[in-house]
């Protein structure tokens, strides 16, 4: 019985210990947040694993958390939910089923995952394109493009952009009602990355009339120039993003090799005779005193110029929206930023938001103080969050206002 008792003991202490997490102590719902944070870092221990083992490959164990969140695609008495695809890419349509006055607004939405995972079926996410849909009375397409590791750059960006362009001709605009004066682009994340890109490349292609009214980017990766910014450096573990997995993200988006990863993580993936672009990462200029925090900027570090030549696509304005020129962002839509404090994106965001604004674009940058990355899709039962529910209304509102 003795035994039994130390060996229960054992065992709870250890769970205890994994689940266990520092919390910052102006975050809500503290055992909320451990409970999410260890359920995710055992599926990538897991992952890990079965990735050493040659049993799987690591994202793609990883994405057992997309399958395990898939729901069909079911309509209700406010939307009208269906697949269907756009350009050859599949996409979840939601079209709301209350009358009109006129032409309906639209959201493009393009889910997060670091290019790796998610989809527009996951339960979060149908959740939010169903919310925004019923709430705005609007259109939303949720696009499904290709992930990595199967697909690398530039295929991501290029299935959304067809979808949108697609869905941008006036004929199809007509067909479902959209007002083409009233278009969003939006995403979280990866998909904020994706967004940014969108917004940016529709700019310079003569082939799309509409002009996006806005767009919306939800604590949004921007740029693989330096990943040793004071938020990588503050947030290097906080949940749910490490910068290490953030690393890796970044550099299967672009090829599914080691060395790459290694050097990104190390942040020495870049080499000198790109130095010119540091200048549109440079935190001492471009993040507000407060985030800088007691962080001193010390200049960019250097890398063979070995990985660039080999993928190219690292300094590929369209992979990395914040290397844009001023003059391109001059150009750019009503602008909506999210970011979070306790996130390595935080200052990719910030960033963006100080150059937009100096470039004359109207830009809203609304920051969470108290949020972690991904925190806008905890809003559902068993590990909805007071502070996710807080984000979603915070950007539908936006949305509501200004679209």
């Amino acid at each position: 019985m003795g035994a039994r008792l130390l060996c229960l003991f054992l065992a709870s202490a250890l769970v205890a210990y994994y689940i266990y997490t520092p919390i910052p102590e102006d975050m809500g719902e503290p055992w909320k947040v451990m409970f999410i944070s260890a359920s995710f870092r055992a599926i990538g221990h897991l992952a890990g694993a079965a990735e050493q083992l040659g049993l799987v490959h690591y994202m793609e164990a990883l994405m057992l958390i997309t399958a395990a969140e898939y729901v069909a695609p079911t309509s209700d008495e406010n939307v009208t939910v269906t697949d269907t695809e756009f350009s050859n890419v599949a996409v979840r349509l939601y079209l709301p089923r209350r009358a009109a006055d006129g032409l309906r607004r639209a959201v493009l939405y393009f889910h997060g995952g670091g290019w790796c995972l998610g989809q527009a079926g996951m339960r979060s996410y149908d959740h939010l394109a169903r919310w925004t849909s019923n709430s705005l009375n609007a259109v939303v397409v949720s696009a499904n493009y290709r992930l990595a590791p199967k697909y690398h750059f530039p295929v991501q960006f290029e299935d959304v952009y067809s979808v949108t362009k697609f869905f941008l001709q006036s004929s199809v605009l007509s067909q479902y009602g959209v007002d083409p004066d009233r278009v969003c682009v939006a995403g979280d994340s990866a998909g904020g990355n994706l967004a940014a890109a969108v917004a940016q490349q529709l700019l310079e292609d003569s082939e799309v009339k509409t002009k996006l009214k806005a767009q919306a980017l939800i604590y949004p990766a921007l740029q693989a120039l330096d990943l040793n910014l004071p938020s990588y450096q503050a947030n290097e573990n906080k949940p749910l993003l490490s910068k290490l997995l953030m690393a890796r993200f970044w550099s299967e988006y672009f090829a599914s090799d080691p060395s790459l990863w290694e050097a990104i993580a190390s942040n020495r993936h870049v080499p000198a005779e790109a130095s010119h672009l540091f200048q549109f990462v440079n935190w001492s200029n471009l993040l507000p005193e407060e985030l800088k925090k007691d962080h001193v900027y010390a200049g960019p570090s250097y890398g063979s110029s070995e990985l660039v030549q080999k993928y190219p696509g690292l300094l590929d304005v369209r992979a990395a929206p914040l290397l844009a020129s001023d003059a391109r962002l001059r150009g750019l839509p009503l602008s909506y930023i999210l970011t979070c404090e306790h996130d390595v994106l935080r200052d990719d965001g910030a960033m963006y938001a100080e150059r937009l604004r100096a470039a004359g674009v109207p830009v809203t940058h609304d920051h969470a103080q108290d949020a972690f990355h991904g925190a806008m899709t905890f809003v559902l039962s068993p590990v909805n969050l007071a502070v996710g529910h807080r984000l979603l209304n915070r950007y539908v509102e936006w949305l509501n206002e200004n679209l």
